[in-house]
């Protein structure tokens, strides 16, 4: 989206152009010199979720009612929760981990239902939100959000009734730490504990290579002017979506690059991995099993569970 034209910018912009600048003119020839293809989980392969900053941009768009682009808006949550409460078998009192679990808003309501809740993510300002939704929602006491990488954080063996992974966070990770995840959640279930992660239906991820760029003064990449230029390269032989993004920040004209990678999974790979993870039981649900979000086609969750024992 191009950012609207104010009486100041123009001359602003002019201004700023006709000034000599070798960091701009490095961006551009770093932009002009890149790998044709880049490589995938390069830089990490994912956004600077613990960034400070970055976090604080970020929340705003898990807050905003108006899209579902990074939290679903509160009539699908609400929705969403009501299918896990049923086919988890949710009851008051159980213990749940919700890793990744972002600003709170899927681990608050559950804790509004008498659920003891431990949500995990490295995201600062998240993090911060939650506790303080918590507060505000008077079930403080209990909810317990730490700020620490899901990979990383030691957690109690066998604590667990449920653990959630939603929202198609696995697939950020490379597969080979995806599957010590998936292993890491069967260590903390208990025996029969249930564990529900959401993940992209690979039939419908676009496989096509694109590329993009627009304008904006305000938005996930900053509060200042800035021009976006995106790429999407698809890797058919992994099933791998790889983003590339140059930002360039036209006050400072510093340029940011960042790498997203996207795993995808056939819902039989999936559920062979879970079940090599140490799932005793693993089911597919494409659509939401029905569930009535905007983009349900887009999705597949899976539920599995622990043997008891």
């Amino acid at each position: 989206m191009t950012h609207p034209t104010t009486n100041s910018a123009p001359e602003k912009i002019t201004t700023m152009t006709n000034e000599p600048n070798n960091k701009l003119s490095n961006a551009l020839w770093r932009i002009y010199q890149r790998p044709e293809r880049p490589v995938a989980w390069t830089q990490g392969g994912n956004l600077p979720w613990n960034d400070p900053d970055f976090s604080e941009r970020m929340l705003r768009e898990h807050l905003d009612q108006a899209h579902g682009a990074a939290s679903r808006v509160e009539q699908e949550r609400l929705l969403q929760i009501d299918w896990l409460w049923a086919k988890l078998d949710l009851q008051p009192g159980m213990h749940i981990c919700d890793l990744t679990c972002g600003p709170g808003l899927y681990a608050v309501e559950l804790a509004r239902r008498g659920c003891i809740i431990t949500g995990i993510d490295f995201a600062p300002a998240a993090i911060t939100y939650a506790r303080a939704l918590a507060e505000q929602e008077g079930v403080a006491d209990r909810c317990t959000f730490i700020e620490q990488d899901i990979r990383t954080v030691h957690l109690p063996a066998h604590e667990f009734d449920a653990v959630l992974l939603l929202y198609g966070q696995l697939a950020i990770f490379p597969k080979a730490e995806a599957e010590q995840l998936l292993a890491k959640s069967v260590e903390l279930l208990k025996p029969g504990g249930a564990f529900a992660i959401e993940l992209l239906n690979q039939n419908r991820v676009d496989k096509t290579d694109s590329r993009w760029w627009f304008t904006d003064h305000t938005g996930l990449w900053g509060d200042t002017p800035f021009l976006h230029l995106g790429e999407r390269f698809w890797d058919d032989d992994a099933a791998l979506s790889t983003e590339r993004f140059y930002i360039i920040h036209l006050e400072t004209n510093q340029m940011t690059e960042i790498h997203l990678c996207d795993q995808t999974y056939a819902i039989s790979t999936m559920s062979n991995m879970m079940q090599q993870a140490g799932f005793a039981t693993a089911d597919a649900y494409p659509r939401w099993d029905g569930v009535p979000l905007y983009d349900a086609d887009e999705w597949v969750v899976y539920v599995a569970q622990t043997g008891r024992g």
